[in-house]
């Protein structure tokens, strides 16, 4: 990614390590997608009030998509964003019913993490292993998927997309979004893999909570880098199997407006 298409994007503030606007990516007719519509990160759990105020006045937020299962909901409370009526909350899990149910008692038991960094480590965490989560979710949650896309369009002002590490889940809602947006595969690729800029930082805060910290231990750190390789594969199977992401929007029952909705709130007037 050139420095042009990288300043400015990752947003400073306490309490999140991987977060950063989607604005200013070039799109394929010559176009650029817009600033404060979409953003990613990872958990917004520990925000601080200063950050809290940067986010609602100064980034215009108004919508949070959240990815994570109802366990992990459960096990880390509400963060500070829960309280303030001026923005509503969106929970799509992409994740399976009950896949970790035996991570806490009954009757506390809830959804949780499929392909997630607690997940019992088997060895393998290669690009393949995770395309073929990031394929899972679209297959298995496509409800979730489509939802969260949903969110962003009908938005009045800027989304939050976010999961645990804002790398994995949200990476494939945010690269759905982006290629409705007209953004070339290869950009999207780019910022998928930008994550790994801050992966040091993003696991040593899911490292502190033992939802994720236990598992994390088991696994190198290369496991969990982004890579290219992994988005690539979902972006060429979307296109195969639906002619791409508005083909896989319209097979969940979007109509030809809702496609347009979402690409005119994305890009630049």
């Amino acid at each position: 990614m050139t420095d042009e298409l990288h300043a400015g994007r990752w947003i400073e503030i306490d309490g999140v390590a991987n977060m950063r606007d989607l604005g200013g990516l070039p799109t394929v007719d010559g176009g650029r997608t817009a600033w404060r519509r979409l953003i990613r990160s990872d958990n917004l759990q520990d925000l601080s009030p200063e950050a809290v105020d940067h986010l609602v006045d100064s980034v215009g937020v108004r919508d949070i998509v959240d990815l994570r299962s109802e366990t992990e909901l459960h096990l880390l409370g509400d963060g500070p964003l829960r309280v303030l009526e001026t923005l509503q909350h969106h929970h799509h899990s992409l994740l399976p019913d009950r896949a970790f149910a035996d991570r806490v008692p009954e009757p506390e038991r809830a959804d949780t993490g499929l392909g997630s960094p607690w997940k019992k480590y088997d060895g393998r965490r290669d690009a393949r292993f995770w395309a073929d989560h990031y394929l899972g979710y679209l297959s298995e949650r496509p409800d979730s998927v489509s939802a969260a896309l949903d969110v962003i369009a009908r938005s009045e002002g800027a989304t939050i997309v976010h999961c645990a590490a804002g790398k994995d889940r949200t990476g494939t809602v945010v690269a759905m979004a982006l290629s409705v947006a007209g953004v070339p595969d290869e950009v999207i690729v780019e910022d998928y893999v930008l994550s790994d800029e801050r992966i040091t930082r993003i696991l040593d805060r899911l490292a502190s909570h033992p939802v994720y910290g236990e598992a994390l231990k088991s696994q190198p750190v290369d496991d969990q880098r982004p890579k290219a390789a992994s988005m690539e594969a979902i972006l060429t199977s979307v296109r195969d199997g639906f002619g791409g992401a508005e083909g896989w929007l319209r097979a969940q029952g979007w109509s030809e407006e809702q496609v347009r909705t979402l690409r005119r709130h994305l890009r630049e007037a």
